[in-house]
């Protein structure tokens, strides 16, 4: 066999990836905005009713999409990371199992063939009255319903909404949180 045809197919670009989480999405009823703030610090924005997740995607370094994925927690119900490779997707998924980052959902976007999960994306723990982003989480549903009524323009600049997390947890600031840290530990 030629070297050619023995070499490993490209890894898709991190807009493919993308496009396949949102084809996911949107065929699991979600309406879906893409990169909306234009800045990439949402990759993704997901809403059916009430429930709004987010999706960050990364063709590598699934250390870096994790720590987004931490950060972005402020603002959606749940989060999700799309990977560019079956193998990435469920290292990661194996190695935050028990872990604070175990509610992060974990898929595997295929070019051309869409999104498999390897883990589901589950609601954070501290959703309800203790809920350190509650007010934050209300404040991007009301943009979101503004946006889905026609209020405000679908080129509005989202980066301002991201600015207002920093130590919202009233303790430690997200890059202080251990990746690796285990559940029911502070």
């Amino acid at each position: 066999m030629s070297g050619a045809g023995r070499r490993r197919a490209s890894r898709p670009r991190e807009s493919e990836i993308v496009a396949a989480a949102r084809v996911h999405l949107e065929g699991l009823g979600y309406r879906v905005w893409v990169n909306p703030d234009g800045r990439d610090y949402f990759d993704l924005v997901a809403r059916r009713g009430d429930e709004v997740g987010l999706v960050e995607a990364k063709v590598s370094g699934t250390t870096q999409v994790l720590a987004q994925a931490l950060r972005r927690r402020a603002w959606g119900d749940w989060v999700a990371v799309v990977l560019a490779t079956e193998r990435a997707a469920w290292r990661l998924a194996h190695r935050t199992a028990r872990t604070r980052a175990a509610p992060i959902g974990v898929w595997w976007a295929r070019r051309g063939t869409g999104v498999t999960v390897v883990r589901d994306a589950r609601v954070w723990p501290t959703s309800g009255p203790d809920d350190p982003f509650v007010s934050l989480r209300a404040r991007f549903h009301r943009l979101l319903d503004s946006l889905e009524r026609g209020d405000v323009p679908e080129s509005v600049a989202w980066d301002g909404v991201a600015r207002e997390v920093r130590r919202a947890s009233g303790g430690r600031g997200f890059g202080e949180w251990r990746l690796d840290e285990p559940v029911g530990r502070s």
